[in-house]
C-alpha cells in the first residue's frame, strides 16, 4: 500500500498526506488544525496515526498550524535548518525532541519510507520538494512551482505519481489584489516564474 491524498492545496493553505503500510506523514500544515483533522477524518485517518510532518518551506500557507499540531499530538516535524530559522514562532511551540533536521539532497527514512528532499525555486529560505520511495514505487511532490529546472526534472524522473502545484502568472499578479510589496516579492529574482 502506497497512498497519497491532497487534503488542501493552494494559496489559502497546503496539507498533503502520504501513507504506506506502516507510516503516515503530512507534508505541510498550512491550514488550521481543525481543517486538517476534518480532512484526515474524511479519509478515515486519525491525527494520532500521523508519524511526522515534513515542511517544504516557511510561508504561512504551508505552516499555519505546524506548532499547534506538533504540540497537541506530540508529532515530530522535519525541516531543513534554513527553514527552521525562518519560522521561529512555529519552532517555539514544538518540543525540542520533535524538532528534526534534514539536509536537502540527502535522503533519510521515516518508518518504512525513504525521503529525498530536493531544491525548488521559490522565494523562501531554502524551499524543497520531496521524493518518497516505498518498495519499487516513487512518489514526488513539488509545490509553488512556476518553472521547472533540470535538477527538478531529474528528481521527478521515474516517479509513479507526481503532485505539482504551479500558481504563478505575471498577468494575474499584476492585476490582483495583493499589496505592492507582496507583488514585488512574488515577482522578484527568487520568484517561481515561467
Amino acid at each position: 500500500m502506497f497512498n497519497f491524498c491532497s487534503l488542501y492545496s493552494g494559496s489559502t493553505g497546503n496539507c498533503l498526506f502520504v501513507e504506506t503500510e506502516h507510516t503516515k506523514l503530512l507534508v505541510d500544515a498550512g491550514v488550521s488544525a481543525k481543517k486538517i483533522m476534518d480532512g484526515l477524518s474524511s479519509i478515515h485517518v486519525d491525527f494520532s496515526d500521523i508519524d511526522a510532518v515534513l515542511v517544504t518551506h516557511e510561508h504561512v500557507d504551508h505552516v499555519q498550524s505546524l506548532g499547534t499540531i506538533s504540540k497537541k499530538f506530540d508529532i515530530p516535524v522535519f525541516a531543513n535548518a534554513d527553514t527552521w530559522d525562518a519560522m521561529p514562532k512555529q519552532k517555539d511551540k514544538i518540543a525540542d525532541y520533535n524538532v528534526k533536521h534534514f539536509l536537502v539532497n540527502e535522503s533519510f527514512e521515516i518508518g518504512d519510507l525513504k525521503v529525498l528532499p530536493f531544491s525548488i525555486p521559490h522565494d523562501a529560505a531554502n524551499p524543497c520538494g520531496f521524493n518518497f520511495f516505498y518498495g519499487n514505487k516513487k512518489l514526488s511532490v513539488a509545490t509553488d512551482l512556476g518553472h521547472v529546472t533540470t535538477d527538478i526534472l531529474n528528481h521527478l524522473d521515474g516517479s509513479n505519481f507526481l503532485m505539482l502545484e504551479a500558481n504563478y502568472d505575471p498577468e494575474v499578479l499584476k492585476c490582483g489584489p495583493y499589496p505592492f510589496l507582496l507583488k514585488s516579492r512574488i515577482a522578484g529574482p527568487n520568484r517561481s516564474s515561467f
